[in-house]
């Protein structure tokens, strides 16, 4: 990742340049860099569940699927940058996932 020189601005690559989509500013890549984007880079956050420990913080929750009142808890920013996370439950017993104004 980039920032422009000339505005600050996140730059895009573009060929053998780094291009801001503010100014319009160009500059070379660095032909030394290692410019790498994996996998994870391209796909959004995934939260795997089901195959053990999930690593995410439990709470007390009613699932509206089975009734169990214990829940895995994440906040994702699904809207603007300007409005608050979205906080998503995960079931610990039958996995079914719902987020905190679907009930």
């Amino acid at each position: 990742m980039e920032f422009c020189d000339e505005c600050g601005s996140m730059m895009k690559a573009d060929e053998e340049l780094w291009v801001c989509g503010s100014c319009g500013n160009k500059q070379p890549k660095n032909p030394d860099a290692n410019y790498v984007l994996t996998d994870d880079q391209e796909v959004s956050e995934v939260i795997e569940t089901g195959a053990g420990d999930s690593g995410l913080p439990t709470t007390s929750a009613q699932c509206p699927n089975c009734d169990n009142d214990r829940a895995h808890w994440y906040m994702q920013q699904i809207r603007a940058a300007d409005e608050s996370e979205t906080r998503f439950f995960v079931c610990t017993e039958c996995e079914h996932k719902w987020r905190e104004d679907d009930h």
